[in-house]
C-alpha cells in the first residue's frame, strides 16, 4: 500500500511539474516575440532605483514588490542610468524609464525582468492546484491547473513587468491561507495569512481589498459555525468567544501585513532618499483629490505616518486618475467609466469554456449538487466583492484589473465540475470537451494573447471593435511590425503608435515617422506633420478607437475607421495605403509650434502658426484657444475674445462631455478680458 501511495504521489508531482513547464514555456515564447508594453519601462526603472538608491518616489502609483522582484536579474548589469531631472513624478518615471531601457540593452533587460516576474504566475498556479486539491480532490486540482495554464488572459499578463499577476497571486494566497487557518487554527497558519496579506498590499494598491474580503469571510465563518455547531440539547458553542478569537486573529493579520508593507519601503516614511522630494509634494497632491472625505482621510494617515508616504501618494493617485479616464465599449467612447464595463469585458475576453463551466457551477450550487459551503463562500466572496468594487470604479482601461477574480472562479469551477463527474460519470464527456476546447482556444491565440476575445465575439481579430487599451493593444506589437515592414521593404511610412512618447519604437528598427497621439503630447513630444500624407500609414488599435481623443470630430484619425486596411499586424496595428488628408493631426502640430513660439515671445511667427492650426481644424477647441492666447499676448483683445468665445462654444456643443475640462479655463480667460 505504501508503494502504491508513493507511486501515486510521484505521478501527481510529475503531472503538476509538466503543466507548470508548459505554462513557463508559453510565457517565455510569447514574451520573446513581444516588444515592451506601455507601463513596463517605468516599472522596471522604479524597481531598479528602489534597490540601488532607496528611491520609492519614481513610480508611487504602484507599491514596490513586483517592480523590485522584476529588477533583481538586472542589478548586476553594467547600465547607463539617466540623471534625475526633478520633473513631475509621472514624467520622471516614464521618461526616465524610457531612457533607462532604450539607452541600454532593452531586449535583454526586459526578457530577464519578465521571466523573473513570471515566477509569481507560476506560484499562483501552484497555489491554485494546492487549494483545489485541499478543498475538493486531486482530480479537481488537475482540472483547475489545466484551465489556468491555458487561460489566454493569464498568459497575456503573466510575464509582464506589471502588477496584475502579482496581485492575483497574493490575493489568492491570502484567502487560501485564511481558509486553512479557520479549518485548523494555529499560530504558524495565522502568520502565513499575515505574510500573504502583506504581500498583497505590497503588490498593488487594490490589494487593500483583501482587508474587507477577510473581514467578510470571517463573518461568514462565524455565521456558518454558529448555525452548524449545535449540540443535541439545542445549546450552542459560545459565539462571543468565537467572535473574540476571530477578531484577535484579524488584528494579528493586520499587524503582520502592515509590517510586511513597511518592510518593502525600508521601514522609512519618506518616499525619496535625503535631498529629493516628490513632485508635486504629498501635501499638494492630496489637496487635488476631488473627494474631500478621501482627501481628509489620507491627510490624517499622512499626518500620523500610519503608512509609508509613497503608498499614501499612490492611493491618492489611483483615486485621482479615475476621474479623467475615458472608456471604450462595443465601439462607443464614454467620457468616464460605465458600470457594465467589467461584466461585458469578462463576457468578451473569457474563453467559452470558462463561461460554460461558470454557468454549470452556478447551476450546481443552485441545485445543491455542490454543497461544500465553506469552500463555496471562500471562492465566491472574494471575486464578487472585487467585481462590485471594480464596477463602481471609473477606471475602465483593461480586464487585467479584474484578473484576481479568475483563480478563485477557476478553483470553484473545477470543484463543481469534478463533483458532478463523481455523481454521474456522463459528466466527464462534457467536462472533457470543455477542457480540450480551452486548450485549443489558448493554443490558437498564441503568441498574441493581449487582444484575445472569444469566438462568440469574432475572436482576437475583432477585439479592437469592442474594447480598447490593454484589452486590445498595449503597444507590444513592435517586433511583429518590424517584421512586416522588412518583408515588404518599407522604409517610408507614418505611425500612430499607442505607446509613443514612453516607448522608443525606433529601437526596434521601425523607420516610420510619428504622428500625434494624446499620450505623446502628455510627455511634451512635438509633432509637425503635413496636412496631407502618403501611406503606408500604421495605426495602433487603441488610437484607431479614438478613446483617448474622444469620438467623432475629436479623433483626428476618425476617417480611418471607415476604410479597409491593407493589412492588420498581430490584430493590433492597422496598415493603410494611399493618399490621406489629415488636417486635424496637422493642426495639432501647428498649435504646438505656436505655443512654443509664444513662450519664446516670437509673436508674429506664433500668430502665423496659430492661424494655420485654426484654418486646418476650425472646429477644434485647442487651436482656437492657442490663437486667443497669441492674440492676447499681442494686445489684440477684441480678436482674442472672439477666438475664446468660439473655443467655448465648441467645447460646449461638440461632444461637450469630452471637453468639459476646457470650459472652466476658457471662461477664466474670458473673465480677464
Amino acid at each position: 500500500m505504501q508503494t502504491e501511495s508513493s507511486k501515486r504521489r510521484a505521478l501527481v508531482v510529475a503531472g503538476v511539474v509538466s503543466l507548470l513547464a508548459i505554462l513557463v514555456l508559453q510565457l517565455a515564447l510569447s514574451i520573446h516575440q513581444e516588444s515592451i508594453t506601455w507601463d513596463e519601462d517605468d516599472h522596471l526603472y522604479s524597481g531598479y532605483m528602489s534597490w540601488k538608491t532607496g528611491d520609492f518616489g519614481l513610480n508611487p502609483e504602484h507599491p514596490p514588490m513586483v517592480k523590485m522582484l522584476a529588477a533583481l536579474p538586472i542589478l548586476g548589469m553594467q547600465l547607463k542610468v539617466p540623471e534625475l531631472q526633478r520633473r513631475n513624478f509621472k514624467h520622471e518615471a516614464f521618461l526616465g524609464g524610457k531612457d533607462f531601457l532604450f539607452k541600454n540593452d532593452a531586449n535583454t533587460m526586459l526578457f530577464r525582468a519578465r521571466m523573473m516576474a513570471s515566477l509569481l504566475t507560476v506560484l499562483l498556479a501552484v497555489l491554485v492546484f494546492l487549494a483545489a486539491q485541499e478543498m475538493f480532490s486531486t482530480g479537481a486540482a488537475f482540472l483547475a491547473l489545466t484551465l489556468l495554464v491555458f487561460d489566454p488572459n493569464l498568459l497575456a499578463h503573466g510575464a509582464l513587468v506589471t502588477t496584475d499577476a502579482g496581485l492575483s497571486c497574493f490575493l489568492f494566497a491570502s484567502v487560501y491561507a485564511f481558509y486553512r487557518y479557520v479549518k485548523v487554527p494555529s499560530a504558524w497558519r495565522l502568520v502565513l495569512v499575515g505574510l500573504a496579506t502583506g504581500m498583497a498590499f505590497a503588490a498593488k494598491h487594490t490589494g487593500v481589498l483583501v482587508a474587507p474580503i477577510l473581514i467578510v469571510l470571517a463573518v461568514c465563518e462565524l455565521w456558518r459555525s454558529r448555525n452548524a455547531s449545535k449540540y443535541g440539547d439545542g445549546s450552542a458553542i459560545s459565539s462571543g468567544r468565537q467572535s473574540l478569537h476571530m477578531l484577535a486573529a484579524l488584528i494579528v493579520v493586520a499587524a503582520i501585513s502592515l509590517t510586511v508593507l513597511w518592510g518593502f519601503y525600508g521601514f522609512r516614511y519618506s518616499a525619496r532618499p535625503a535631498g529629493l522630494e516628490l513632485n508635486p509634494t504629498s501635501a499638494e497632491y492630496l489637496q487635488q483629490l476631488s473627494r474631500p472625505n478621501e482627501a481628509k482621510l489620507l491627510q490624517t494617515i499622512a499626518k500620523y505616518r500610519l503608512l509609508p508616504e509613497s503608498y499614501i501618494y499612490g492611493l491618492a493617485d489611483v483615486r485621482m486618475i479615475a476621474d479623467f479616464y475615458s472608456s471604450y465599449v462595443l465601439g462607443k467612447t464614454y467620457p468616464h467609466g460605465v458600470w457594465f464595463y467589467f461584466p461585458l469585458a469578462m463576457a468578451i475576453k473569457s474563453t467559452l469554456a470558462f463561461l460554460a463551466l461558470l454557468a454549470i457551477t452556478v447551476w450546481a450550487i443552485a441545485m445543491r449538487r455542490l454543497t461544500r459551503w465553506r469552500e463555496i463562500l471562500f471562492l465566491t466572496v472574494p471575486p464578487v466583492l472585487y467585481l462590485i468594487v471594480a464596477m463602481s470604479s471609473r477606471m475602465n482601461i483593461g480586464m487585467r484589473h479584474i484578473l484576481p477574480m479568475y483563480p478563485f472562479l477557476t478553483v470553484l469551477m473545477a470543484g463543481a465540475a469534478w463533483t458532478l463527474v463523481q455523481r454521474n460519470r456522463r459528466w466527464i464527456y462534457a467536462v472533457g470537451v470543455l477542457v480540450v476546447f480551452q486548450i485549443v482556444t489558448s493554443l490558437h491565440a498564441f503568441p498574441v494573447y493581449i487582444p484575445y476575445a472569444n469566438e462568440l465575439w469574432g475572436g482576437s481579430s475583432q477585439t479592437y471593435r469592442l474594447l480598447s487599451d490593454s484589452n486590445a493593444d498595449w503597444g507590444e506589437q513592435l517586433k511583429a511590425t518590424k517584421k512586416y515592414l522588412d518583408q515588404r521593404g518599407i522604409k517610408d511610412c507614418w505611425f500612430v503608435y499607442f505607446a509613443e512618447g514612453v516607448v522608443d519604437y525606433t529601437y526596434y528598427g521601425i523607420p516610420c515617422k510619428a504622428l500625434p497621439t494624446p499620450d505623446a503630447m502628455w510627455v511634451n513630444e512635438k509633432f509637425y506633420p503635413p496636412a496631407e500624407i502618403d501611406g503606408p500609414v500604421l495605426i495602433s488599435a487603441a488610437n484607431l478607437s479614438g478613446f483617448e481623443y474622444g469620438p467623432g470630430e475629436l479623433n483626428p484619425y476618425e476617417q480611418f475607421k471607415s476604410l479597409t486596411p491593407t493589412a492588420v499586424i498581430a490584430h493590433e496595428v492597422f496598415v493603410y495605403d494611399g493618399h490621406f488628408a489629415i488636417p486635424k493631426a496637422a493642426a495639432i502640430g501647428h498649435a504646438q509650434k505656436a505655443r512654443e513660439l509664444l513662450t519664446a515671445q516670437q509673436l508674429p511667427e506664433a500668430l502665423a502658426e496659430a492661424e494655420q492650426a485654426v484654418a486646418l481644424a476650425p472646429n477644434a477647441v485647442n487651436p482656437n484657444v492657442v490663437l486667443g492666447d497669441v492674440l492676447t499676448a499681442m494686445g489684440q483683445s477684441d480678436e482674442a475674445r472672439k477666438s475664446y468665445e468660439k473655443a467655448l462654444r465648441l467645447a460646449q456643443t461638440v461632444e461637450p462631455e469630452f471637453q468639459i475640462g476646457w470650459v472652466g479655463s476658457i471662461q477664466q480667460k474670458l473673465a480677464i478680458k
